[in-house]
């Protein structure tokens, strides 16, 4: 397999890594988190668990020669029973900024999960090699985005030159926090979920803490926030909260405080955007919890419905509409004594007009098409000229 070049190997640290928090070494190779060894300590949900370990936004960087790259990794797929099987996940490959490839990778463990039992079963399966040859010659930096949405383990990475690590630019690190939305949900590939995209038009460096089924303002995940170091963040927060049902308004204004309180306890003054959650017409006024809906599962189309009561609100149960509505006065409240504190609502970024234009698939989750659109939009919003993280505010 590798009689073409003089293959090098290069023990994979985190010297080479950007986007992840921790690095576990497992058997194979090293995992990497997207939340620390503490965090992922205090809670053993299996979403979590899934969420943090999937590399959004995680990528190896170096600097080379090298005119190709194999890269062995141990993937974790996810199939669904009583639905068709899912594509492999997809790694891009960036060189000095520009895609030139993409790629995946057979193989790996695969994830057996019945939606109608809440059931899970692993089942081990073989590494896997990835690679890319034909790079254009010369020094040049080059990337490898992992699958947003495929938990990998990296086992080794040849070249056919040395590498080194890439040293820390001058680009600006934006901590990013949100739901299965900002993780990726149904984006094409790494580098097009709407954070990578918004980080990409903004010319930042981004540091994606989108977890799947899981902002749900735990404090370690705040905690995570504010031990990591950043020059931009922003914190995404509702679908999750009202989607699990897991607490009431009398819970969430606190709560909510006291993840932002966290996070000003590590970052005083870093431009900090509160934003709400985009259009989500089942629960724009039905509370949670949204459960699924197997009708069209056989032909690889799941989806969700509110099943709560609308009658519920009074009650204190959580929509959307009554998350924003306590997210902009919440913000404004904390603005008089934080000016750089910043609230966006969701709908700016995906509205009514775009649900009848773009409609999200699943009534959950947007595609592939809309995270673009998301994506374009928060960088016109956030990062241009009067934004909250404009390069003026720096």
């Amino acid at each position: 397999m590798h009689t073409r070049h003089n293959w090098i190997t290069t023990p994979i640290t985190a010297d080479f890594l950007r986007g992840a928090l921790d690095l576990e070494r497992t058997e194979h190779g090293v995992l990497p988190h997207r939340l620390p060894a503490r965090a992922r300590a205090q809670c053993t949900d299996g979403q979590l668990a899934m969420a943090e370990a999937q590399p959004s936004g995680v990528r190896l960087v170096f600097r080379t020669w090298a005119t190709a790259v194999e890269l062995d990794t141990l993937p974790t797929k996810r199939v669904y029973v009583g639905a068709p099987p899912r594509p492999d996940g997809v790694y891009d490959l960036l060189v000095d900024g520009r895609l030139t490839g993409q790629a995946g990778v057979r193989g790996g463990n695969t994830l057996v999960i019945d939606m109608t039992t809440g059931t899970a079963e692993n089942q081990p399966g073989p590494v896997g090699t990835l690679r890319f040859t034909g790079l254009p010659g010369g020094a040049k930096d080059v990337e490898i985005w992992l699958p947003h949405n495929e938990t990998t383990e990296l086992v080794a990475l040849r070249t056919d030159a040395p590498i080194d690590p890439v040293p820390d630019g001058d680009r600006r690190v934006w901590l990013h926090h949100g739901s299965s939305i900002s993780h990726g949900s149904d984006a094409a590939s790494p580098t097009t979920t709407w954070p990578a995209l918004a980080a990409s038009l903004g010319d930042v460096e981004l540091i994606n803490m989108g977890l799947g089924g899981s902002a749900l303002l735990d404090p370690f995940t705040a905690r995570a926030l504010r031990d990591t170091p950043a020059d931009l963040i922003s914190f995404k927060i509702g679908i999750n909260i009202v989607n699990t049902d897991v607490m009431r308004l009398r819970a969430f204004t606190p709560a909510v405080h006291g993840f932002l309180d966290t996070i000003r306890d590590g970052h005083p003054t870093t431009p900090l955007l509160v934003v709400s959650p985009v259009l989500c017409p089942i629960h724009e006024d039905t509370p949670g919890p949204s459960v699924p809906d197997f009708g069209n599962l056989s032909a690889g189309k799941l989806q969700f419905r509110a099943e709560g009561d609308p009658a519920e609100r009074a009650v204190g149960k959580l929509t959307l509409n009554v998350i924003r509505e306590e997210l902009s006065r919440l913000a404004r409240q904390r603005m008089a004594d934080d000016p750089n504190l910043h609230y966006l609502d969701g709908r700016e970024l995906y509205g009514e007009a775009d649900f009848a234009e773009l409609p999200l698939p699943d009534q959950l989750h947007p595609d592939a098409a809309t995270h673009r659109r998301i994506g374009e939009r928060f960088a016109t919003m956030a990062f241009a000229p009067g934004g909250p993280f404009t390069a003026e505010r720096a």
